[in-house]
C-alpha cells in the first residue's frame, strides 16, 4: 500500500507544474474563463497528495511497529521459556525457540540489562554460563501473563458450559502444542 501510494502523488505530481503553466498562460493572456478549472484541479491535486503522503508514512509506520512487535515477542519468548524451563544456555535458548544464537545472545544481554535474567555458572559444569530468570523478571512475566489471562478470559466469555468443558478437555493437548511451538 505505502509503494502504490508513493507511485501516486510521484505521479499526480508531475501534473503540479503543467497546471501551474496552464494557469499562468490564462492569465498572461487575459482568458481567465478557464482559471477557476485549473486552480480547483491544482487544489485537487494538492490534497490527493496530501493523503498519498500521509498513507505512505502510516504504512511505514505500522511496519516499523510490528517489526518493533516481533522483536517484543521474542524477548518475551526467551524470558518466558527461562521462568518455565529453568536457567538454560544461550545456545539451548536458540534452539528452542528458533532463532539465531547471535539473536539470542543480544536478547538476553537487553534482559540482563534491564535486571529482568541473570548469568549463572553452570552448577553441572562451571565452565558453561546459564541464564535465569531474576525476580523483577518473574514479575514482569507475571504481569503479562496477567493480561493475558484477562484477555482469554473476556474471549471466552461467550462459550457455553458444554464448550467451556470441551475447552478444559483439550487443555494438556493445547498446552503440548504450545511447547512445541
Amino acid at each position: 500500500m505505502a509503494g502504490l501510494s508513493a507511485l501516486a502523488g510521484v505521479g499526480l505530481g508531475a501534473l503540479t507544474p503543467l497546471l501551474t503553466g496552464s494557469a499562468i498562460n490564462h492569465a498572461t493572456t487575459g482568458s481567465t474563463a478557464g482559471l477557476p478549472l485549473v486552480i480547483a484541479a491544482l487544489v485537487a491535486l494538492a490534497v490527493i497528495r496530501f493523503v498519498s503522503s500521509f498513507i505512505r508514512r502510516w504504512a511505514g509506520g505500522r511496519l516499523s511497529l510490528d517489526v518493533q512487535h516481533d522483536l517484543r515477542q521474542d524477548v518475551f519468548a526467551a524470558l518466558a521459556r527461562l521462568e518455565r524451563g529453568g536457567p538454560a544456555t544461550s545456545a539451548e535458548l536458540a534452539r528452542i525457540e528458533q532463532i539465531s544464537p547471535q539473536s539470542m545472545g543480544a536478547i538476553l544481554a537487553g534482559l540482563e540489562e534491564r535486571g529482568l535474567v541473570r548469568r549463572n555458572a553452570d552448577p553441572l559444569d562451571g565452565r558453561r554460563v546459564v541464564m535465569s530468570v531474576t525476580n523483577a523478571g518473574l514479575q514482569t512475566v507475571g504481569k503479562r501473563r496477567d493480561v493475558r489471562v484477562e484477555q482469554i478470559a473476556a474471549a471466552l466469555d461467550g462459550f457455553t458450559k458444554a464448550e467451556l468443558r470441551q475447552i478444559l478437555t483439550a487443555t494438556p493437548l493445547i498446552e503440548r502444542l504450545a511447547d512445541g511451538l
